[in-house]
């Protein structure tokens, strides 16, 4: 029996579009990926120095490029985005992609997002003001885009007057949200607002941790996901459950080398099934990565999705 478990991808935006930029998302859509999601930052670790292109106008080369595919952010932040203009943008990506955009939401960082626009003497933002800004910028991005004949809002970060998003989402009333969040705020706002709740698990077992206590981590994650559903009236069912891969010890290059999930069809397919039965319905892998901690064999990778799904 096929299991209901979706296979996504994450294509970093680190290659000119006429350079094999517009032929891996091509690609992923050959393969049968269910969406390919993109990073939303300014520069991120390793990458710093290199090519990293915007978000926004590789989603809207990849939406012209294919026609099936999912496309989105895993996530979009506060940091460097205002709900307003962010909302325009997003109403024109769905549009452009026939309403096949989801938007990946989260908190965000301590990376270069977070003090690029800041000024010399300014500190950044402390973990208490992160969280409070990005309940008030989903709660507002939610308001833009389901009343798009304008909307008028005073909050103690964000504000809009009469901003107007006609004709609105092409999916409806608003396009999904899908929501990364671990702490108790943040899975209030996912069981709110989402459409999907993300997670990449523990942050603090990458490194130390072993495969075991990741599983139970995230087991109890979908716990206080459960909660936090019930807390507000919703059937935890209803939220699609998403595994951003690459971020739990069993990825980890260093201490798993040729050991990974990634590294074998097999290996793969049991991590997929094991984590199907945690109650995940879509797992997210980064698109192979030559000399970085995402590098991957592409026959490897490319059996994992094709033939994957039937067998977990």
């Amino acid at each position: 029996m096929t299991s209901p478990l979706r296979l996504s991808t994450v294509i970093l935006p680190i290659h000119r579009w006429h350079d094999g930029g517009r032929a891996r998302w091509q690609r992923a859509e050959e393969l049968g990926f269910h969406a390919a999601y993109t990073y939303d930052h300014l520069a991120w670790r390793s990458f710093r120095d290199g090519p990293w292109f915007g978000a926004v106008p590789t989603l809207t080369a990849a939406a012209a490029a294919t026609s099936r595919l999912r496309l989105g952010t895993l996530v979009t932040s506060p940091n460097f985005r205002h709900p307003v203009t962010l909302a325009k943008e997003l109403i024109s990506l769905d549009d452009i992609s026939g309403g096949r955009i989801t938007l990946g939401i989260g908190a965000g960082g301590n990376g270069f997002d977070a003090t690029t626009l800041l000024k010399r003497d300014e500190e950044p933002w402390t973990p208490r003001e992160r969280a409070d800004r990005f309940a008030e910028f989903v709660a507002l991005l939610d308001q833009l885009l389901r009343e798009p004949a304008g909307t008028t809002y005073e909050g103690t970060f964000y504000s809009a007057t009469d901003a107007r998003n006609v004709p609105g989402c092409a999916q409806g009333e608003r396009l999904p949200f899908a929501v990364a969040a671990t702490g108790p705020r943040g899975l209030k706002l996912a069981a709110r607002y989402g459409q999907a709740w993300v997670t990449t698990g523990d942050p603090k077992l990458y490194e130390a941790g072993t495969p075991e206590q990741s599983f139970e981590a995230l087991r109890g994650q979908m716990a206080k996901l459960g909660k936090a559903c019930a807390d507000a009236g919703r059937d935890v069912a209803e939220l699609d459950k998403v595994l951003l891969t690459g971020f739990t010890p069993d990825f980890n290059p260093a201490t798993r080398a040729g050991r990974r999930p990634i590294d074998s069809f097999d290996a793969f397919v049991d991590f997929a099934g094991r984590h199907a039965e945690l109650g995940f319905t879509e797992i997210v892998v980064h698109w192979p990565i030559a000399g970085s901690d995402f590098a991957a064999d592409e026959k490897v990778f490319e059996r994992i999705v094709t033939e994957g799904p039937a067998q977990i």
